[in-house]
């Protein structure tokens, strides 16, 4: 794998670019946030803002269910390790973690305009409606600490700013957790790729590391897909159409 090389800009922020590609044929950051899956790739592309877009969808808008957040956010702590990154770790943190702020407020406002109607309609329907009970089930059990942890389990912290608006959180104390959430979420993740891309063993297999956050992000959304098709089947054998069903014949009666 050929490494990134780095072009330094008047902010003194870096950006990496392909260095065996001409200027014409480098991938833009609209290419970049249409292919997040390849955390490499899209790190690398692009860089400090694409990292935060991408951020702010995966909170803010229902699209983001399926966006590799935690692994992007640990690639981005390795590659800000190296000799050269493409931003210095102390950026990187805050403005991650503003991003995620943003989602969070953009995913409530979302929630208390449309109601609970955004979770019944049919994009909610197609990702589940368990993880709807299980957010459901944190609120129920946690309260506003919801917020906090909801920023560490997957899909429900794209959820837990959904409920919150449509449920009735005060605003102000919705914000508070979500503010300490996202920054210990964005700086727990990125400093810990950030000593971990500082091992040499780390630094010198990075390809592994990002096949294995590859890895992490496609399987559990292949058995949740498999897990659907498995539950539409099943609801369609269980309907019996009504023409189908066996009338109940009439029996003469017994002559007397």
């Amino acid at each position: 794998m050929t490494r990134p090389a780095v072009a330094r800009t008047s902010t003194g922020i870096h950006l990496l670019v392909r260095s065996e590609q001409p200027s014409h044929l480098r991938e833009p950051l609209l290419l970049a946030l249409m292919n997040p899956f390849d955390v490499e790739s899209f790190v690398a592309t692009g860089g400090l803002v694409g990292l935060c877009v991408l951020v702010f969808v995966e909170t803010g808008l229902l699209v983001g269910v399926v966006f590799p957040g935690d692994s992007l956010l640990f690639t981005a702590g390795v590659f800000a390790a190296q000799p050269d990154p493409f931003a210095p770790v102390w950026l990187v943190i805050p403005l991650v973690a503003l991003a995620a702020v943003a989602g969070d407020q953009c995913g409530y406002l979302i929630g208390r305009r449309l109601g609970r109607g955004v979770v019944e309609g049919r994009m909610m329907r197609s990702i589940g409606p368990e993880y709807v009970v299980k957010t459901n089930a944190f609120f129920d059990r946690f309260g506003p600490l919801t917020v906090f942890f909801g920023r560490f389990i997957g899909i429900v912290r794209t959820l837990t700013p959904l409920v919150a608006g449509f449920s009735g959180m005060s605003h102000r104390v919705f914000t508070l957790f979500s503010v300490l959430g996202s920054f210990v979420w964005a700086g727990g993740i990125i400093l810990a790729g950030y000593l971990l891309g500082n091992v040499p063993v780390v630094r010198d297999n990075i390809e592994i590391l990002i096949i294995g956050s590859v890895f992490t992000v496609v399987v559990p959304m292949f058995v949740h897909a498999a897990r659907r098709w498995r539950e539409t089947r099943r609801r369609q054998r269980a309907v019996v159409p009504v023409d189908s069903a066996p009338s109940e014949k009439q029996v003469p009666p017994e002559a007397t």
